[in-house]
């Protein structure tokens, strides 16, 4: 029987669950031609307060900032779990889910008013 060492299985486990740690997504929708709404979510892993890969609202407002949308706007912000004071449990080991949720864009009578005011 061949023994081996757990060291290489402990670093294997170790490198899938920072791979595996963060998931991002966004959905765009247009309302006019020149504007919409969007939605931009991310998770992340969190262990002894360090958040894998780094925390899950960062990652939703980066993959929303990396859409490069115009005149973005946020509206709300959702993080989930959110236990207030007892949050420091999640931070022992937990899984973090942020939704951030806004506009972009202008509409036809905010592109009206600016052309006014620019050409006075």
């Amino acid at each position: 029987m061949v023994r081996t060492s757990r060291r290489p299985r402990a670093l294997l486990a170790a490198a899938l669950l920072v791979a595996c740690a963060s998931c991002a997504s966004i959905d765009i929708t247009r309302d006019t031609a020149t504007s919409g709404r969007f939605r931009s979510s991310g998770l992340a892993f969190s262990i002894l307060a360090i958040d894998l890969p780094k925390p899950a609202i960062n990652i939703a407002r980066d993959n929303a900032s990396d859409a490069r949308l115009t005149n973005m706007q946020v509206t709300e912000v959702v993080r989930w779990p959110y236990l207030g004071w007892f949050d420091w449990l999640v931070d022992i080991l937990g899984v973090r889910y942020a939704v951030v949720r806004g506009t972009w864009g202008f509409t036809g009578a905010a592109a009206a008013s600016g052309n006014e005011s620019a050409g006075r």
